[in-house]
């Protein structure tokens, strides 16, 4: 009993089991605590990382100077939205020759695949007929001539003028043919698919008009226009940056991730991401992209022992509707791990 007494002598009025209760509660409460906490530290696996948009860099198909440039930077535009005016004066005035010469193209092959006209065959047929006359005269009287002539009734000069007007009259008979023949066919296979080919030439002129459209140049997608790179007045070529827009919505994140941690992650998982602006709302995301090779870490990672160790690049989408998320913006990203 003295051992009991000198052991509990400092603590008046307590008994053993009272000491023990106080101490050892306390202690639990504060494993409890510990636990939990290591818990959901090891059920988060958190990255930083900063937003990033998709761009297009806007560019136009057809050379030209510019007239107009519609929209600045910070506008909102969607689909159809016009960007940018060349001047197409030039093309205007090409386009009017061009019309006019498929219009002359369009007339001449009709004329060919039409045929002659009626009144020219009528006429050719009655001039045949009138050859065919003076032909058959011109027989008659080259045969006289020559019975004549063996009789001595006419010169010799005579029997020969009569020869050479047979001659002259057999030319016209077959001219007078050929050209009932001509009109009768009128257009050979030949020449009409010479006047097709000079059509399809001349209709080249859609060519102008397409050039004339390109040279309007408008929004394929809705977004932000981030950067206006040329002004009014400037020359520009096909393939130089006329503007780039940025797709707001969504947006991304690139996180990079150690080997260990990377089996622990999958496509499709849910990201929870937060940043600086707005510290009272997360932002919720998901895994679409796991580079398949590794890396060292980028050089804008803060410490140089992180930025020699090999990670992996993981993408996050981020659906950003009200637009909150900015491109530039640092974020915290928190990976639920398995």
């Amino acid at each position: 009993m003295a051992i009991k007494k000198m052991r509990f002598s400092g603590v008046k009025g307590i008994r053993p089991f009272k000491v023990h209760k106080l101490f050892i509660y306390p202690l639990l409460l504060i494993f409890l605590v510990v636990s939990c906490h290591h818990s959901e530290r090891q059920e988060w696996l958190k990255a930083n990382g900063t937003i990033e948009a998709h761009m297009s860099r806007i560019a136009p198909k057809v050379s030209g100077r510019v007239l107009k440039v519609a929209v600045t930077e910070g506008q909102v535009v969607k689909p159809g939205a016009l960007l940018v005016e060349l001047d197409h004066d030039y093309l205007d005035l090409q386009l009017q020759q061009a019309e006019a010469t498929v219009e002359q193209a369009k007339a001449q092959l009709r004329l060919l695949q039409q045929g002659a006209r009626s009144e020219d065959i009528s006429q050719a047929e009655q001039q045949l007929k009138q050859a065919e006359i003076n032909l058959s005269q011109a027989r008659i009287d080259a045969q006289r001539f020559h019975r004549l002539y063996e009789q001595g009734g006419v010169t010799q000069k005579q029997k020969e003028d009569a020869d050479n007007r047979l001659s002259l009259a057999e030319a016209q008979y077959a001219q007078a043919q050929e050209n009932l023949k001509k009109l009768k066919a009128f257009s050979r296979p030949e020449e009409i698919r010479a006047a097709e080919a000079r059509l399809a030439q001349a209709e080249a002129a859609d060519l102008l008009k397409q050039n004339i459209r390109d040279s309007v140049v408008t929004s394929p997608i809705a977004g932000v226009i981030t950067e206006r790179v040329v002004e009014p007045g400037e020359l520009v070529n096909p393939g130089s940056t006329l503007v780039t827009i940025s797709i707001l919505d969504p947006v991304y994140l690139w996180i990079y991730i150690s080997e260990k941690d990377l089996g622990r992650i999958k496509l499709g998982d849910e990201v929870r991401v937060k940043i600086d602006s707005f510290s009272d709302k997360d932002f919720i995301g998901k895994i679409t992209y796991i580079s398949p090779e590794a890396e060292f870490t980028p050089k804008n990672v803060q410490t140089e022992d992180d930025r020699v160790k090999l990670v992996f690049g993981v993408k996050v989408e981020l659906r950003n509707p009200e637009g909150w998320l900015k491109p530039g913006l640092p974020a915290d990203a928190y990976l639920k791990i398995h």
